[in-house]
């Protein structure tokens, strides 16, 4: 785990103040990383090592605080959160940065953002990593007002539905305000069309614990694109997937490949 926080800046766009931080390589590949829900750029990116690990790799690594959450303004209205609102905060990031193409990241949430991001802009993105979401990216993945109660609880001992104290314990954990979270679940979790993925022709990884119960299957997925590969990460479930080496080794070899066609 790397815990030396980077530097983060803000802009403005749609009324508030979105941050984020811009490190790495100045000249690399730009790698644009959207985080998931109750997560910060920080906790998703940084503490499991993926700017180190990117970094490292001569990449340049962006990474956001989606609306709502971090140290980005924090609306209370379902409909600010909606994902392809999300979505036009991180190509308005690219804007702000004057970085016309790059590889977009996604875990869990950041991957619903970055499918919405790439339907939206197929031309500003040159491939795709979904982590944390495969065919519940189409399907859905449950019912999750359970988890919006948990948050508005009055405290986490009187939550009793198991994934609604998973999310309530680890929003506590991350100091969030936790009504901003609140409707931000409520307000993102617009499925995509499967006929909409198949339109998504760039270059596409597809990344689910075997442990998780959440995501869905990453190769049904990956069946519905026409340039997608799906990556089982072994033995981990949706908390623990996105930090796990199997995952960072087959991210590296996939933009390897991506920077040669």
């Amino acid at each position: 785990m790397n815990l030396n926080t980077p530097a983060f800046s803000s802009f403005t766009h749609d009324g508030l103040e979105i941050a984020f931080f811009d490190e790495g390589d100045p000249s690399g590949v730009p790698v644009l990383l959207i985080h998931g829900f109750a997560s910060t750029a920080n906790v998703n990116w940084v503490h499991p090592g993926w700017l180190k690990t990117l970094g490292d790799a001569g990449y340049r690594v962006i990474a956001i605080d989606n609306r709502g959450h971090g140290a980005s303004d924090k609306p209370h209205d379902a409909e600010a959160y909606r994902p392809w609102v999300m979505a036009g905060d991180a190509i308005a990031l690219l804007d702000h940065l004057g970085i016309p193409e790059a590889n977009l990241m996604g875990y869990s949430m950041g991957a619903r953002i970055s499918v919405f991001a790439a339907l939206a802009n197929p031309h500003r993105v040159r491939s795709l990593v979904l982590g944390g979401l495969g065919i519940g990216m189409t399907d859905g993945v449950g019912d999750w007002d359970p988890i919006a109660d948990a948050l508005l609880a009055p405290s986490l001992e009187v939550v009793t539905h198991e994934r609604g104290r998973m999310f309530r314990a680890f929003a506590e954990q991350t100091k969030s305000d936790r009504t901003a979270l609140a409707a931000c679940i409520r307000g993102s979790r617009d499925l995509v069309a499967r006929s909409d993925m198949g339109k998504l022709d760039m270059p596409t990884l597809i990344g689910v614990g075997t442990k998780d119960d959440i995501a869905g299957s990453p190769q049904e997925l990956a069946a519905l694109m026409p340039e997608a590969e799906a990556l089982d990460i072994p033995g981990r479930d949706h908390m623990l997937a996105v930090g796990d080496k199997v995952f960072k080794l087959a991210v590296l070899a996939f933009y390897a490949r991506v920077a040669e066609r």
